[in-house]
């Protein structure tokens, strides 16, 4: 019993070694369980259970229930006052010094904490059942789990809106110059300094014409090449 299954092993003594080929379509189903996996994930990280009921603190889940007026409010950073915003700092920012904070960053964290009021009074708005413990709650993961998040967000708000104001000047730029030009040429001063301008350079055009047809009509004596040589 012993010979054979060294002879079968490879004569070593030790169990063979190789890889069990894997059942076809067993790939995707490894990847289908990783993607369901990650989206549980996020799914736990953007909802909590309160009461046996799902309560998500991703306010963009809300959007089916958004009108165009609350998807803007909602989207855009600079909807709440600047006092809100500051006297709810320390509630998300418990630990930062605000006065060391440069002003690129400061203008980003007071967005992530309007992202924060926000998303309470949407989810205040659509689970009014909910308690002041309850909400205590959601407040707490959410100043968890959504604070990167609404950083990365507002950051990319206030890319997008620069670029835009970047192409609105330059539109704006080219059609102040455009209208210009065409103001100054609708003019009637403009008309009379242009017109003995317009008038010189056509003539000059006409005498180039002239002289240049005038020279091509001229026959070009040819010698022939017996007279050409030196006698």
């Amino acid at each position: 019993m012993s010979c054979s299954s060294e002879k079968r092993s490879g004569g070593t003594g030790k169990p063979s070694s190789a890889p069990i080929p894997l059942a076809p379509g067993s790939k995707d189903v490894t990847a289908a369980q990783q993607q369901d996996q990650q989206l549980q994930r996020r799914l736990q990280q953007d909802s909590i259970q309160l009461a046996g009921k799902t309560i998500y603190i991703n306010p963009f889940l809300y959007w089916r229930r958004f009108d165009s007026n609350t998807d803007r409010w909602l989207r855009e950073p600079g909807q709440l006052n600047e006092d809100q915003i500051k006297q709810n700092r320390s509630r998300f920012y418990p630990e930062l010094e605000w006065s060391l904070i440069d002003s690129p960053d400061q203008e980003i964290k007071d967005g992530a904490v309007e992202m924060f009021l926000k998303s309470l009074e949407l989810i205040g708005t659509f689970h009014p059942e909910l308690t002041s413990g309850q909400l205590l709650e959601v407040e707490r993961k959410m100043a968890i789990t959504k604070k990167r998040s609404f950083e990365r967000w507002v950051e990319k708000s206030y890319r997008r809106r620069s670029r835009q104001e970047t192409r609105e000047k330059r539109r704006f730029a080219r059609d102040r110059f455009w209208r210009g030009w065409s103001e100054w040429i609708a003019l009637d001063t403009t008309h009379h300094a242009l017109a003995p301008v317009v008038a010189l350079v056509v003539l000059s055009g006409v005498i180039g014409w002239s002289l240049g047809s005038s020279r091509s009509a001229c026959p070009t004596l040819v010698l022939p090449p017996e007279q050409t040589g030196i006698r």
